[in-house]
């Protein structure tokens, strides 16, 4: 990859981060869950529906996997396939860093130094197999899943959680998933 094409790169990831950054202002804080058990929550989450980031339009297969580091951060893998099944596999590794005092449910995400996005767990149920991911600016959210498809029932469900939230849920993308497959590879 040439110098240039790693500028570009870049510098897009600079302005999606300065997005998410400005985004919460002026809005009242989104509530967590109570609690998070974070070795409960690492692993893949198939994304099932989100109000796509720009980096995540057109976005296939996606998946984000969460692993947690000696020092307690949160290495992340967000991978997808941009416009089809056959496409290409994009990789990200934002870091996440549990915020203290709020039950491991709000994380600084950090895509590029030394700008963090808010990430906030909203929803988690009992099991660990659902949850939702919001922010306060109430601009973004994932719909996730540790399997590539969940029922009418549950999503009908989660879609009241997030009006709910006061979020505007004709801006939801249902993300297209191959229900038999690995995760995808870079």
């Amino acid at each position: 990859m040439n110098k240039f094409v790693v500028a570009g790169l870049l510098a897009l990831a600079l302005v999606a981060v300065v997005v998410f950054a400005a985004g919460a202002r002026g809005k009242p804080q989104i509530p967590p869950v109570a609690n998070v058990d974070l070795p409960r929550f690492m692993g893949d989450w198939y994304v099932i529906a989100h109000i796509p980031t720009f980096v995540e339009r057109d976005s296939y297969d996606a998946i984000e996997s969460y692993a947690q580091a000696p020092d307690g951060k949160i290495l992340t893998t967000f991978r997808q396939r941009k416009g089809g099944h056959d496409a290409p596999a994009k990789v990200m590794n934002p870091v996440g860093t549990v915020r203290e005092g709020t039950g491991n449910a709000i994380w600084n995400m950090q895509f590029v130094w030394p700008i963090k996005a808010e990430y906030v767990i909203v929803y988690l149920d009992d099991d660990y197999t659902q949850t939702i991911v919001g922010r306060s600016a109430r601009d973004y959210v994932w719909i996730m899943a540790r399997t590539p498809s969940i029922s009418d029932t549950d999503y009908d469900a989660h879609l009241a959680r997030l009006r709910e939230l006061g979020y505007d849920v004709s801006k939801l993308r249902k993300v297209p998933q191959r229900a038999a497959e690995a995760p995808p590879t870079p």
